[in-house]
């Protein structure tokens, strides 16, 4: 056989190959569109009357979620929310769409679910996939505190939703994973009496803890009347017994065992103070000092870096802070702290959160993270904090009560908090769902996602819709109507 010919015969090969190639590609694609249209309709989750789905708008009967999305026609349909009751109550939101793929997330703990709610008009309609687009149409109506809960939540819907439509989980969303386990620090209630705080921290490490955190607040140290001043304010004495109680606690836990402090209701009121507390401690080394001026304070970045420039201690804050530039930048900027506190269901949940730990990264400054969510909120923090350079590590705020918290959600493997980590799942979105039977059983207020036409319109967010009003239009008439001139 000639050259020609056994060229002429190679490009033919490899069209008949390409063409089945093609055909196999449109094949699926046949495949993927009928499963589609079976489902256009959409799908809400389990929830709703009985546990064969329930109805949406117009009263269609949804049937099990669809493999297959069309993405481009993703439309965001309803937002729905359920409380539930703990230690500070855990508000998560379900946002809906037409095609069957639903979001959970999650308004910052002790918050209120209309946060997210109230953002539905500006939500509804809207292709969840528009991350960015959405959430900066939303940013305006967020803030700090409990006021960040809401844009918080929909971050966290969102990225659930698109983690499902591509099936990716929400880490891969946000960058490459560098952690398959999330280190954690448990919340520990307090005490005055030294070794009662030994022993609380001392379970702590039993259970696998390898980071721990203790609360020296006014009321611990306000044993004796001469620890604080008539302010308040700890007096040298009061920064001595809280050292007591800090030396108690390494004792139990070991001297080389990271161990921050608190001190947010200690009642420091000004920079002087707040450097006496630092260097009292400085011997203990701590991990951190936290929120000298309150969990509100983060905005006193001048106040801080003066107090880090006069003591070799370490300081932190930020968990009431909202957003890069308007929490997070100065602090960062000014070398003001030497790390960083966010807690995701304030400072903008997955996306925002990871943005403010890579510009501390590249300022040089750790990341912590403050946590006393659900394991829904908590779940997308682990998903954020395993992609982060700088990070340390994670509070978690339900131990005590650790029996039914993990069990407010299946698809994880249990214990959710094994040996003092979160192993962060690879599977698309949060890779978590509600249990239903367990969330229902620990509602603060009856009703399962129950439908909000309260929100359906602008309540508190956006421009209002207008309409008529009484006025001299511009032929100088008197007229109680809408016209264009305005």
């Amino acid at each position: 056989m000639n050259a020609s010919k056994r060229s002429r015969l190679s490009r033919r090969n490899m069209l008949w190959q390409t063409a089945a190639g093609l055909g196999a590609i449109f094949k699926m694609t046949e495949d993927r569109a009928a499963a589609q249209a079976r489902g256009a309709a959409g799908q809400t989750p389990p929830g709703g009357p009985g546990r064969g789905g329930f109805p949406g708008r117009g009263g269609v009967r949804y049937g099990p979620i669809n493999k297959f999305s069309a993405p481009s026609d993703l439309r965001i349909t309803d937002l729905r929310a359920v409380t539930v009751a703990a230690n500070f109550d855990y508000p998560i939101v379900r946002m809906d769409t037409n095609q069957g793929v639903y979001g959970l997330g999650e308004v910052r703990d002790g918050g209120f679910k209309g946060a997210a709610l109230g953002l539905k008009p500006l939500l509804v309609g809207r292709n969840p996939l528009d991350i960015t687009a959405i959430l900066d149409a939303i940013r305006p109506y967020s803030g700090h505190g409990r006021q960040g809960g809401g844009y918080s939540a929909i971050d966290i819907c969102l990225h659930d939703i698109v983690g499902k439509v591509f099936g990716v989980p929400i880490w891969r969303l946000l960058g490459d994973k560098k952690m398959d386990r999330v280190r954690l620090y448990a919340d520990t209630t307090g005490t005055s009496d030294p070794k009662k705080y030994a022993d609380r921290m001392l379970a702590r490490k039993k259970l696998g803890f390898t980071y721990f955190k203790m609360d020296i607040t006014y009321n611990f140290i306000n044993v004796k009347p001469d620890h604080t001043d008539t302010y308040g304010t700890p007096t040298d004495k009061g920064i001595a017994y809280g050292g007591e109680l800090i030396t108690a606690v390494k004792d139990a836990i070991g001297w080389e065992t990271p161990l921050a402090t608190d001190t947010s209701s200690l009642r420091v009121r000004t920079v002087k103070d707040a450097i006496r507390v630092c260097r009292g401690w400085e011997k203990y080394q701590m991990a951190w000092i936290e929120d000298l001026f309150g969990t509100m304070g983060f905005n006193r970045w001048q106040d801080y870096k003066e107090v880090r420039a006069a003591t070799s201690s370490k300081i932190l804050t930020g968990e009431d802070g909202f957003g890069l530039e308007e929490a997070f930048k100065p602090l960062i900027d000014n070398r003001a702290v030497d790390l960083i506190h966010p807690d995701p269901g304030t400072s903008g949940a997955c996306r925002e959160t990871k943005r403010i730990a890579d510009y501390a990264h590249a300022g040089g400054v750790q990341t912590a993270l403050h946590m006393a969510g659900s394991p829904v909120g908590t779940m997308a923090a682990a998903h954020a904090a395993c992609t982060m350079s700088n990070f340390v590590a994670m509070e978690v705020h339900a131990i005590d009560f650790i029996s039914w918290w993990q069990q407010l959600v299946t698809g994880v493997p249990q214990p959710i908090v094994d040996q003092g980590f979160i192993n962060v799942p690879d599977t698309p979105g949060l890779g978590l769902e509600l249990n239903e039977p367990v969330v229902r059983e620990h509602l603060r207020e009856p009703g399962y996602f129950e439908p909000t036409p309260e929100y359906d319109k602008v309540r508190f967010v956006g421009r209002g819709t207008g309409g008529p009003w009484p006025h001299f239009n511009v032929d100088g008439v008197w007229v109680n109507e809408r016209t264009s001139d305005y």
